[in-house]
């Protein structure tokens, strides 16, 4: 049987940088935010702004993830996540940045993992900075709002879900048990800026690795695209796995238009 491309691209180039999106996470029934062409399915996710300075915004945020949560929390890794966890584990890849917010790389087993927008499983106080569990909060949402216990919506990326026309005002949002402060979970919203430690890390490594693997990501924003420039500028080879336009596609040595997890089951 004939190595495929990505197969030699890999070969070719053991000490890869890996950078995922959300479609590596697709096959496990966490939706994707854009389209083959790169633009929005939904409305854009809640700007940090928004989310900050108004608590109608919060109550809306909370609420919809309130119904949102219970998916992704059941969610577990597929195809795509198995086989990056191999490819760590046999020493072809050196780091792993991903954009997705579920941890689903580390349930596979990868550890040499940046989680560059955060954890959605987590939750941060932006009084006190304390971090803790989105499953205890989640206790605490249904225990203030009974009422909209088994409420059913169709899932969005990141854990919200598509709720709307429904009265927001109504709904009651905990603040922070230690200084009363809001809780906010602990992921980069759009407006908010990716901590400079985790950026600086990845491109310290991405200067040190043979190539850069894009993982189902149209690269649409900055946070990701940034990777593909830099790799650029240094004269890496980019390869991308994505169903669809990427911002990088001028860029790319290799492109593999087929889903994530079909395209790395070759390998």
């Amino acid at each position: 049987m004939p190595t495929s491309p990505l197969r030699e691209f890999i070969d070719r180039h053991p000490r890869l940088f890996v950078l995922t999106g959300a479609g590596c996470s697709t096959d496990s029934g966490i939706p994707d935010y854009r389209d083959a062409e790169g633009n929005w399915k939904r409305s854009p996710p809640v700007n940090f702004a928004a989310f900050t300075g108004s608590a109608a915004v919060r109550q809306r945020y909370w609420a919809r993830s309130l119904a949102g949560w219970p998916r992704i929390s059941r969610a577990r890794p597929n195809g795509a996540h198995a086989a990056l966890a191999r490819l760590e584990r046999s020493g072809h890849i050196d780091l792993l940045v991903t954009q997705n917010v579920d941890g689903l790389h580390q349930s596979a087993g990868s550890n040499r993992v940046i989680d560059l927008h955060g954890r959605i499983d987590q939750v941060r106080c932006l009084g006190c900075e304390r971090i803790t569990s989105r499953a205890t909060l989640q206790i605490k949402l249904l225990d203030c709002n009974a009422e909209w216990r088994g409420l059913g919506a169709r899932s969005a990326p990141d854990g919200d879900a598509d709720m709307d026309d429904l009265p927001f005002e109504r709904f009651t949002v905990p603040s922070c048990e230690h200084c009363g402060g809001v809780l906010k979970p602990d992921v980069v919203f759009f407006g908010e800026s990716v901590p400079r430690s985790r950026v600086e890390a990845s491109i310290d490594r991405l200067e040190q690795a043979d190539a850069l693997l894009i993982v189902g990501s149209s690269l649409m924003i900055y946070s990701g695209y940034r990777f593909a420039q830099h790799a650029a500028r240094h004269g890496l080879p980019i390869a991308a796995i994505n169903f669809g336009r990427t911002r990088a596609d001028a860029l790319l040595s290799l492109k593999v238009a087929v889903p994530c997890a079909e395209a790395l089951a070759t390998i």
